[in-house]
């Protein structure tokens, strides 16, 4: 997120209080939340690694985010001490690279990647530049030598689209523009877990450069009237619902007060850190 300068209640960064700290996250482990249902933290500052969640079906694994590619690997490996069954589906929650660049490594296991159309459109929109950008600078995304990101094999406009083989149902849901054009939702009813993707994040961790401010929190309000007891966002700890009202308070303060603060004429520089003439 763009840095704040002026003008920003100092209410705002209170609500962060709930927030679990570094010191206190299990930074890439693999983690039970509930029978059949694990989280796994990533390390976002050394790795770039977002957060994953396997979801443990009848006869196979559901994971959330295909993440980078060191990721993928490291997920799979984590995956072997837990299940013997195989990933038959990997849900890309949105278009960005530690969320989904790591798909080439789990279509070629046998997976079936798959997200809201929205996804694949974003993909077309930014790719192949930002793809060759991360090869530029990270050893995982070069060595696949791709041109390119792979798009998810399979996407869905339903909203909710329904994975249901008896055992457990997973709903996925597209509650509008947030983060992303495409955000993805994945939910499960009977457990009251929600893996939200970056449209929900535990911390300071909210990227504003594909988001539509305005919509975002209409977007985490909407998702707030599903029964949800477990919150698993794509970076920082898990936790419950309150995650999901600390992010909508935080997004409409953000909004209002920017909004309130153009309206009394102030500039971009007044607002934030700048940098060579952009904001920093």
């Amino acid at each position: 997120m763009k840095r704040l300068l002026a003008g920003i209640p100092f209410a705002v960064f209170t609500l962060s209080a709930f927030l679990a700290t570094r010191s206190d996250a299990k930074l890439e482990t693999i983690e039970q939340i509930i029978p059949g249902v694990w989280f796994r933290q990533g390390d976002l500052d050394q790795y770039g690694h977002c957060n994953n969640i396997v979801i443990e079906m009848k006869d196979y694994l559901l994971v959330v985010d295909a993440n980078y590619p060191s990721g993928a690997r490291a997920l799979m490996a984590d995956i072997k001490t837990i299940s013997s069954k195989p990933v038959k589906f990997v849900f890309d929650t949105h278009h960005h690279g530690d969320h989904a660049y790591g798909n080439p490594l789990w279509t070629q296991a046998g997976a079936t990647t798959f997200a809201y159309r929205g996804v694949a459109e974003e993909m077309r929109r930014y790719e192949p530049a930002r793809w060759r950008a991360d090869a530029a600078r990270r050893k995982d995304v070069a060595e696949l030598n791709l041109d390119t990101a792979e798009p998810p094999r399979q996407i869905f406009d339903q909203s909710p689209y329904v994975i249901d083989d008896g055992s457990r149902r997973v709903e996925f849901y597209f509650f509008g523009w947030a983060h992303t054009r495409g955000d993805g939702f994945a939910y499960l009813p009977k457990e009251q877990v929600l893996c939200t993707g970056d449209a929900v994040t535990n911390g300071p961790y909210n990227g504003m450069g594909d988001g539509f401010v305005a919509n975002w929190p209409k977007v985490v309000h909407r998702a707030r009237q599903l029964k949800v007891k477990h919150v698993l966002p794509a970076h920082g700890p898990s936790g419950g619902p309150e995650i999901l009202a600390g992010e909508e308070q935080f997004l409409n303060t953000i909004y209002g007060t920017v909004k309130k603060a153009m309206g009394q004429g102030k500039r971009l520089e007044d607002l934030v850190e700048m940098k060579d003439g952009q904001p920093a």
